[in-house]
């Protein structure tokens, strides 16, 4: 079952240990299978109950899932395994269509405003015990978030939006406690929920975002928190309209006591209105992200909520790294005065991309999603072999079980870098990627 792996240990910490250790190395894979709990307690020599406590840790650390009787295996992302293992290689001469990031040619230039940064840093270094927040930053944020309806509170500032995220989640969840999670929905969200120790709770996905009914049934099973993401939802683009907002808050007006995370990632390269559902529950958090409109590099992300949450993230955030750094939030507010970035603009470059590509799928009798943001969503009968067929034909897609749980199969396709040209020779190969009748003419 492990190929010649041996797990070693003794003690519930020792077996773990070696779990952990083969995963990091890369000598367990991700998606391997483990021995069942009462095997690899005989071959052992210990105690059934050893063994679970092992296996307990090893999901609680984000290690291993278990699913009954199917058994216990490496998750597809544990938390301890190097990139390198789970990354998805693009064969030299195919297009990679399923990187989602954004175009680097619609990013603003850093220079000038890392210089100027640099030099204000020259005149005021920022030393420790100095403020967490730049406050013309923090001036800036709240002017906008005002503006958008988002209810005043303290604001900080985290590493990027799943920074912010695990952050608002250790405040006030503990291990074994269940998340209201989007299905299909960002992946990196998916694998960090478990490896937080915490469950998740799937909530179906339209264009309109999160079905109100999941949400229902979710927080009514004992849900402890709900993420939602307000716009340019990964990977489908759906994006909150007020309508499905004021269902929503229906909702979350009958579970006061739940935890409220909104991610609006998608600020700057979208055109569709915030409708944020914050001010409902008695714990929230907003979170603003500057990377997809500025550059992944930027890892800065606004986050205001209620003032027990966002006391408790700079807290504990002071204890660790204590503090973005005060010049990579000068550099923001610089471009931010400077208006380095047009987001209308940007918004309809994205948007002719999403539109071109949509369109031609439904000439060809292809349904596709993407109402916002950087991505289309495909959903197709047989993952594996529509991204198979596609690869083959030279298009790298993502796979859909990056970023679902019980939602049917899918594929996503990042439109971000596409070309007007390449619209209709990649519509045409997805469409052949799905026909039962592959010969068709689609030209």
């Amino acid at each position: 079952m492990l190929e010649g792996y041996r797990i070693e240990g003794r003690r519930a910490a020792e077996i773990a240990a070696s779990v952990e250790g083969a995963v990091g190395s890369g000598e367990l894979e991700p998606g391997q299978l483990l021995p069942p709990m009462r095997e690899l307690a005989v071959e052992l020599g210990v105690n059934a109950n050893t063994v679970a406590s092992a296996y307990r840790i090893l999901r609680e650390r984000g290690v291993i899932e278990t699913s009954g009787r199917r058994g216990s295996r490496v998750r597809s992302k544990p938390a301890t395994t190097g990139r390198e293992y789970v990354r998805m290689d693009v064969p030299e001469g195919v297009r990679d269509v399923a990187n989602g990031n954004p175009d680097p040619a619609l990013l603003p230039s850093l220079a000038k405003a890392f210089a100027a940064a640099g030099e204000q840093g020259d005149r005021a270094p920022v030393l420790y015990g100095d403020a967490l927040v730049e406050p013309e930053l923090a001036r800036i944020a709240r002017a906008e978030l005002d503006a958008e309806g988002v209810p005043d509170g303290p604001l900080t500032v985290a590493s990027g939006s799943l920074d912010a995220i695990e952050r608002v989640l250790a405040a006030h969840l503990k291990p074994g406690d269940t998340v209201a999670v989007e299905d299909p929905g960002w992946g990196s969200l998916l694998d960090l929920v478990p490896a937080l120790g915490l469950r998740t709770a799937p909530m179906g996905v339209d264009d309109e975002g999160p079905l109100p009914d999941d949400v229902r049934r979710a927080l009514a099973a004992g849900a402890r928190a709900l993420i939602v993401t307000d716009r340019a939802q990964n990977p489908t683009g759906a994006a909150v309209t007020a309508t499905r907002a004021r269902a929503l808050r229906a909702v979350l007006r009958e579970h006061p006591e739940i935890l409220l995370v909104e991610d609006d990632h998608g600020h700057g390269i979208v055109d569709l209105p915030l409708h944020p559902l914050a001010g409902v529950t008695r714990h929230w958090a907003f979170v603003r992200s500057v990377a997809k409109a500025y550059g992944p590099d930027l890892r800065l992300a606004v986050l205001t909520g209620d003032t027990t949450t966002v006391d408790r993230v700079s807290g504990r955030h002071r204890l660790g790294p204590g503090w973005v750094s005060r010049i990579t939030q000068r550099v923001v507010v610089r471009l931010w005065a400077d208006d380095a970035l047009d987001p209308r603009a940007v918004a309809a470059a994205y948007g002719s991309r999403r539109d071109l590509l949509i369109d031609a799928l439904a000439e060809r009798g292809v349904e596709a999603h993407g109402r916002s943001g950087l991505n289309v969503w495909i959903p197709v009968p047989d993952e594996t072999g529509a991204v198979a067929r596609l690869l083959h034909a030279g298009w790298a897609v993502a796979p859909g079980a990056r970023f679902r749980m019980s939602a049917p199969p899918g594929i996503r396709i990042t439109v971000s870098t596409l070309t007007p040209e390449e619209t209709v020779p990649l519509a045409d190969e997805v469409a052949r990627a799905l026909d039962p009748n592959p010969t068709r003419n689609y030209v």
